[in-house]
């Protein structure tokens, strides 16, 4: 009954506030498309400069010296080319050399590693602060406001849309849902995570963000997007038989766009509910 009350009012809000951000830029992935999505995020922006500029590099020199190293030991010591085997124990040399060269390729990419990993988990002064809560299989979305105030609070669910809907609404199949996560542009947003059943994870590739959800644990992450568009990501841990059906879908609004639909949303839930206590009340 739970699911079923917060389906109603979730779809309550999608009759009416869809075609609000029908003129924002999505976000899409591409098709056979090669590589990362693109970056969002500065975080987003790092990981990708690590990955292009210093791990690739790195792992293509490693199996090209591999490979090559094998091809001479194929063709210099076989049993045609040398029928007389090597009768030698070890290589001093070759030893030190192989020991010491990977401490060195770990050293070089734990520095710019360690960089990324502090710039990921060291959560700036949020301007605004969202609870997703991961259930099977639908996200909650919990407005806070530091100092307490009631009205600057909001929670709703978060349900994919079926093929039609999406269609009608525009977005993408499998990755479109009625109500998605609304945040302002160029501000800091707090994304704390849970879960209240199993295992989930938010994940959203543009902005570099992949954090589990754990049930009776609270995990922190953060991002920032300075260009207002459609954003799109998924539950990215295995979670039961519907865990490909719960994408997970960011609105980023410019500051004026954010109050407005902050406002409205809420005026709307308020709406909604006083409607369904008075139907409850008349019923009893």
């Amino acid at each position: 009954m739970r699911f079923l009350s917060k389906f109603t009012a979730s779809l309550f809000l999608t009759l009416t506030a869809l075609p609000a951000f029908a003129d924002l830029p999505q976000h899409v992935p591409q098709d056979k498309a090669f590589g990362f999505q693109p970056a969002a995020t500065e975080v987003a922006r790092q990981i990708h400069i690590f990955h292009n500029l210093w791990l690739m590099p790195i792992v293509t020199a490693i199996v090209v010296i591999v490979t090559l190293l094998m091809l001479y030991i194929f063709i210099r010591f076989n049993r045609k080319a040398n029928p007389e085997p090597m009768r030698f124990s070890h290589n001093s040399v070759v030893e030190v050399v192989w020991t010491l060269v990977p401490v060195l390729i770990l050293v070089i990419i734990a520095v710019p590693s360690f960089r990324l990993l502090y710039l990921e988990d060291v959560i700036p002064d949020a301007d605004l602060t969202v609870k997703a809560v991961g259930s099977q299989w639908y996200w909650d979305y919990e407005y806070t406001d530091p100092a307490g105030d009631p009205d600057k609070t909001l929670s709703y669910s978060s349900i994919m849309l079926n093929a039609d809907e999406a269609k009608a609404a525009g977005k993408p199949r499998l990755l479109g849902v009625d109500n998605p996560m609304v945040v302002p542009a160029g501000k800091i947003v707090r994304v704390v995570v849970t879960a209240t059943d199993v295992l989930h994870s938010f994940a959203m590739p543009a902005f570099g963000v992949k954090i589990d959800a754990v049930p009776g644990r609270l995990n922190e992450t953060w991002f920032k997007v300075d260009e207002p568009g459609i954003y799109y990501g998924q539950c990215s841990e295995l979670c039961g038989k519907r865990h490909a059906f719960m994408p997970i879908e960011i609105h980023v609004l410019p500051q004026a766009d954010y109050d407005a639909w902050f406002v409205k949303t809420q005026a709307e839930y308020a709406s909604y509910n006083a409607l369904e206590g008075a139907k409850l009340a008349s019923a009893n």
